[in-house]
């Protein structure tokens, strides 16, 4: 443990728990006399425990109209934001970053290693997608968004290079830094909850998914694709936007359940004959959490699923995000399902586990911390 040094934790928002503010709750539980940086902090009052019930220190965007609703239309400030903490009483700063976090000021006797989740997508590989979803390719509207964009592409480049040390979540991530911020990464992939996804030997004859049904979770091609399968069983868990949409793709053989809470995804997943994942994610912390219940993943081959599932091991991949190739991943599954172990689906899930992720981590600052500092001596 490093307990001889100051430490500044720094994060993008507390605004609700999900894998990024797991990545923050297992630093804190390494960490926990260091200090905590956010633009905004909206943490409901439940969930302040797993931040060890830190007050975080915020920046003006937290006074700001609508900002606990509206805070990421405050975008083109956030540069701004994070660049006015005083962050020079510290001896290190880690940064938890998927947007701005790694853009703070730092002194050349600090050492500032930041755990990337992924380069800001919407200023740099989905920046077409996203001007296309948001109507804003055309007009005086698209023209700002397009000028703000830019200018964020700039700054985002430019204060990559105050890293000293990134730290990708995945090999994928790891080369997306590469080619955006032309540095390179090491990995440590980020901590599943694998403990409380307990092995389930005795599967069930139905699919699941489980996802917020936004338009790249790919939910609808799920649906599309049982609903071309009548004989088989599909299972869908969670809501979001699309969930209307997405119903009235439903035929009798799939049940969209909605919302559950955690104990009943796990009795889900737990007797599910595979879980389906269509999305190309940065990681993707479900299909871990399914793998953690012995239960084998079918996933569209593409992004961090490749690191956290072992083709023809631990699951199956399909090539194209379409019907037809879902429908021979599903078909070949069927054939081969007796050769999957799930108990040893179940043990390949514990690579990551939090325990792992908090000794590779502090393994990981531990000796970055060692490095640097004697190197002023």
């Amino acid at each position: 443990m490093m307990l001889d040094k100051k430490v500044a934790l720094v994060h993008e928002w507390l605004v609700t728990f999900a894998g990024s503010e797991s990545v923050v709750e297992q630093i804190l539980q390494l960490y926990p006399q260091s200090d905590l940086f956010t633009l905004v902090d909206f943490l409901p009052d439940s969930q302040r425990p797993l931040i060890l019930n830190k007050t975080a220190t915020t920046s003006f965007i937290q006074k700001l109209p609508w900002a606990k609703k509206k805070y990421r239309t405050y975008l083109p400030f956030m540069p701004l934001a994070i660049e006015q903490f005083d962050l020079s009483a510290y001896d290190v700063v880690v940064s938890s970053s998927h947007a701005v976090a790694k853009g703070v000021l730092t002194g050349p006797n600090q050492l500032h290693i930041c755990y990337c989740h992924s380069p800001m997508r919407y200023a740099w590989d989905l920046y077409h997608q996203y001007l296309n979803e948001s109507g804003l390719k055309t007009g005086v509207s698209g023209a700002l968004a397009k000028l703000i964009l830019h200018y964020i592409r700039l700054w985002d480049y430019q204060s990559a290079q105050r890293v000293d040390y990134f730290v990708a979540n995945s090999r994928y991530i790891a080369r997306r830094i590469r080619k955006v911020y032309g540095r390179d990464a090491d990995v440590i992939y980020p901590p599943v909850d694998t403990g409380k996804f307990v092995l389930c030997e005795q599967k069930e004859n139905y699919y699941l998914t489980a996802s917020r049904m936004v338009p790249y979770k790919k939910i609808n091609l799920i649906v599309e694709t049982f609903a071309t399968m009548p004989d088989k069983r599909l299972v869908v868990v969670g809501d979001g936007p699309d969930f209307e949409k997405i119903k009235r793709l439903a035929t009798p053989n799939i049940e969209l359940v909605g919302y559950q809470s955690d104990a009943v995804l796990i009795s889900y997943m737990q007797k599910a004959k595979a879980f389906l994942f269509a999305a190309e994610e940065d990681f993707g912390i479900t299909p871990v959490e399914a793998q953690a219940c012995g239960t084998p993943v079918l996933a569209y081959g593409k992004g961090g699923v490749l690191e956290s599932v072992v083709n023809q091991k631990t699951g199956l991949f399909f090539d194209r995000q379409q019907v037809d190739s879902l429908t021979e991943c599903v078909q070949r599954f069927e054939q081969s399902a007796d050769q999957f172990d799930p108990a040893a689906i179940h043990q390949h899930a514990q690579r990551f586990s939090r325990e792992t992720f908090r000794q590779e981590f502090d393994r990981y600052v531990t000796r970055k911390t060692t490095e640097w500092f004697s190197a002023d001596q």
